[in-house]
């Protein structure tokens, strides 16, 4: 935003939700200008076509979440978001963020990047060009890991699909993208992972033997008492879909959501 390098160290300071950005020592504003800068360099990333951006830990301009604002006597009283960063979230409120740190906890990884990759899936789904049908066919690839992480909107979103008839699509993508993107950052937890698995099992139940049987449940139940990662009983699953060519359940994005290099299920 035009300060010198290397320059005085800042801090926000006052009111929680308009705090100033004010030099430790000389005490300088530089508010205004760091929200004209982050105004025009929000409006240059819009043209990116970002599909998720990753934050400066507690940094005054750059940190989301956590960063410290303090009184006119230097003692921290609130926690809040930085400037560029508020402005960036408010033009931004669909793209998935999340903090430097705490990409650092696998949970919040995975939940971070499961995000990432499914925003970018609407976004070449939305660029292709958006039809009712393509909606629902996004939906009910999505349908499983949405499940996993918000069974309530995993409800709602079904009931928006079902009936599409007197919605128009501009009101319909709007809603629908809000309330999934809203579902998606509850993060998956073991318990309603372990539902999904099951869930997933009665595709193919009874196509497997009873030894194939028990073995799956075997992996499914060590996973709930965290003694395997979740990898391990969804590589199986992975293996019996291709077997039994289940074509729902290839196209869920449950069972592949992101580049196997990630490794985001293997803690």
């Amino acid at each position: 935003c035009g300060l010198s390098v290397p320059r005085e160290s800042m801090r926000l300071v006052g009111d929680k939700d308009n705090p100033k950005l004010i030099t430790n020592k000389t005490k300088i504003d530089y508010t205004d200008q760091m929200i004209s800068f982050a105004k025009k360099r929000v409006k240059e990333l819009k043209k990116e076509g970002l599909s998720g951006f990753v934050f400066k830990s507690r940094s005054p301009s750059s940190g989301f979440r956590d960063v410290k604002i303090y009184d006119e006597d230097g003692m921290p009283i609130y926690k809040g978001s930085g400037l560029f960063a508020r402005v960036f979230m408010e033009e931004n409120p669909l793209i998935p963020v999340e903090d430097e740190g705490r990409l650092k906890d696998p949970e919040l990884r995975e939940n971070f990047f499961e995000r990432v990759f499914i925003y970018h899936r609407w976004q070449m789904l939305d660029r292709a060009g958006m039809t009712k049908k393509a909606l629902v066919e996004f939906h009910s690839r999505i349908k499983i890991i949405l499940l996993a992480h918000s069974p309530a909107h995993y409800k709602e979103l079904g009931k928006l699909v079902s009936n599409l008839k007197d919605v128009q699509l501009q009101e319909l993508k709007a809603l629908y993208i809000k309330k999934l993107m809203e579902g998606l950052r509850l993060k998956a937890t073991r318990n309603k992972n372990v539902n999904v698995l099951y869930h997933i099992m009665g595709y193919f139940k009874r196509l497997i033997s009873s030894e194939e049987k028990t073995e799956l449940i075997e992996l499914i139940e060590r996973y709930k008492k965290e003694e395997l990662p979740l990898i391990v009983p969804i590589t199986l699953i992975n293996h019996y879909v291709r077997k039994f060519n289940i074509d729902y359940l290839k196209e869920q994005v449950y069972l592949n959501p992101a580049p196997f290099e990630f490794r985001l299920r293997n803690y």
